[in-house]
């Protein structure tokens, strides 16, 4: 059904400026993309009885409606959302006086002003204001989810408490929204392509000026530059070690000055342009010369890797992967990184499958279209240093096609 949008804008696009083309713009169909997600959404919300959801997560709120505004300050701050509804119109609770930053977005039919209840926005008027809120949401019901149940991706306690009082059920949005970002379409492989040849420009740039002297922070402020100069919009982490600091892993970047001969290792996690994510993860030495050590931890992780991408094809499951996985030794299990194949998308998304002492039971099969990366931390317990490696790819029709292009070192 067309709704007939509520948003007239009084302004006319200002065309006194010129502007540089972004990576793939003209590969882009936006209104396919747009559409796409839009109706993944709401084909999820069916799917599972729901007639409506609310969303506050930024990254949600870019895949239902691809309106976007300070996207970091908004995942702490409740202060921006919207409301997808099944058969009705998709609504915007703008930020105050950013109505203009999403106009032209033909799938968002009507933008109001967002009515916020924390206690940073609002002091001692917290509680006024969620009835407020609480009102909005109840005159939505009356007309968009008559049975009273809604989906809500984020949301705080006394919210749901004060959504219960008013007969309206609380259930999770965030099954609906990663089921929903699983499958993508070609344009969205488009945008991470784009993504991940920024990524690629950045890598190269990082391994080119890596020298004894510079500090980490020095090294991963290259990547951030790069991703900015692209479009790109946020680095999830910043994590980036050398030395001992690479064991165990996941220790940000810091002011320690690297010396010659030691390991570097980075995971990218770059939100880049259009909002996708590049996740892939490097290791070098400073001065480009691996010890034997080094060229055992770095041969281990791409034999991670390499296995488990000839194991994946459609249809394989969850569980079956894990039993065929690549078996870390001992020594080094008590390091193992957080899991060994993620979803990738907008952020990292849904599936998370681990190792199998850590819950690598969880069902679900690989699919066509979904896209993943591949996990390896080798660093023995009590070791020196480590190395992390990370791989991105699609799942094809025949099995994984890598969509990271940065080399691995020859060594």
């Amino acid at each position: 059904m067309k709704f007939n949008r509520k948003i007239f804008p009084d302004t006319k696009p200002n065309k006194n400026f010129i502007t540089k083309k972004r990576l793939k713009e003209d590969e882009i169909d936006f209104n396919k993309l747009r559409s796409y997600r839009l109706d993944r959404v709401k084909k999820e919300l069916e799917k599972n009885n729901l007639e409506a959801c609310i969303l506050f997560d930024p990254v949600n709120i870019r895949y239902a409606l691809d309106t976007v505004n300070m996207s970091v300050y908004n995942m702490h701050n409740l202060t921006r959302y919207c409301f997808v509804p099944v058969d009705g119109p998709t609504i915007l609770y703008e930020y105050f006086n950013c109505e203009i930053l999403s106009e032209h977005l033909d799938l968002i039919d009507e933008i109001r002003p967002s009515i916020t209840w924390d206690y940073f926005s609002n002091g001692d008027q917290a509680s006024s204001q969620l009835k407020k809120w609480i009102n909005e949401i109840k005159d939505l019901s009356k007309n968009y989810f008559k049975n009273k149940k809604v989906a809500i991706d984020v949301i705080n306690g006394p919210a749901v408490t004060a959504l219960n009082k008013a007969g309206i059920e609380v259930v999770d949005a965030k099954l609906i929204l990663e089921q929903a970002r699983v499958i993508k379409s070609p344009e969205e492989l488009t945008c991470m392509k784009a993504a991940l040849e920024v990524a690629d420009i950045g890598v190269a740039k990082m391994r080119e000026e890596l020298k004894a002297g510079m500090t980490e922070d020095e090294l991963w402020s290259i990547l951030h530059k790069t991703n900015i100069e692209h479009g790109g919009e946020w680095i999830e982490c910043r994590i980036l070690s050398s030395g001992e600091r690479t064991n165990p892993w996941m220790q940000e970047s810091s002011n320690k000055i690297m010396q010659t001969g030691e390991m570097v290792a980075f995971d990218t996690d770059m939100v880049g342009p259009y909002g996708y994510c590049a996740d892939i993860s490097r290791a070098y030495v400073v001065g480009h010369k691996f010890n034997e050590e080094q060229k055992k931890l770095y041969s281990m992780a791409t034999d991670q890797i390499d296995h488990n991408a000839r194991l994946i094809k459609p249809g394989m499951s969850f569980k079956e992967f894990v039993s065929k996985s690549w078996v870390l030794p001992q020594d080094y299990y008590g390091n193992r990184y957080s899991c060994m194949v993620h979803g990738i998308g907008l952020c990292d998304e849904w599936p998370q499958i681990k190792y199998p002492t850590d819950g690598g039971e969880q069902g679900g099969s690989f699919e066509k279209n979904m896209t993943i990366t591949l996990e390896s931390y080798i660093g023995k317990v009590g070791g020196k240093e480590g190395v992390k490696l990370e791989q991105q790819y699609l799942v094809g029709q025949n099995g994984l096609e890598l969509m990271s292009h940065h080399p691995l070192e020859d060594i």
